[in-house]
């Protein structure tokens, strides 16, 4: 999916725009979906271009100020090494249109299947109930 930076920012707020496209965070504890209980029934999808990326039933409480969940959606990732800040971090994009959404985080200890922490902005996502 291509699109120019003026067709992303007439679909996507400024700030869906500075977070998705240009690698941006939100500020921690103040994203629509980081306290949503992992007990609803439906899956996040992307702000950008409506693809599932994860079940509702993988989003887990991790108290680090983003959405997290321990399992995508098969194919619905792309990972990128992030070198920045000084550190090696995954970064994780949506598969169908390249937007930011993130970071993977492994090995923290979390009791989920998968001992993953998939940190997701907020602002990148659109909730799907069933």
């Amino acid at each position: 999916m291509s699109k120019t930076d003026q067709e992303w920012q007439a679909i996507l707020s400024p700030e869906q725009f500075r977070v998705l496209r240009q690698l941006g965070t939100e500020a921690p504890f103040t994203g629509k979906y980081t306290d949503t209980p992992a007990s609803e029934k439906g899956v996040y999808e992307c702000v950008g271009c409506g693809s599932p990326l994860y079940k509702a039933n993988t989003k887990f409480q991790s108290s680090c100020g983003w959405p997290a969940f321990f399992d995508a959606i098969p194919g619905a990732l792309k990972t990128i090494e992030d070198r920045s800040f000084g550190m090696t971090r995954t970064e994780m994009r949506c598969a169908k249109c390249d937007g930011h959404l993130g970071h993977i985080f492994k090995g923290e200890g979390y009791n989920t299947p998968t001992d993953e922490r998939h940190c997701v902005n907020s602002v990148c996502l659109k909730f799907n109930p069933e």
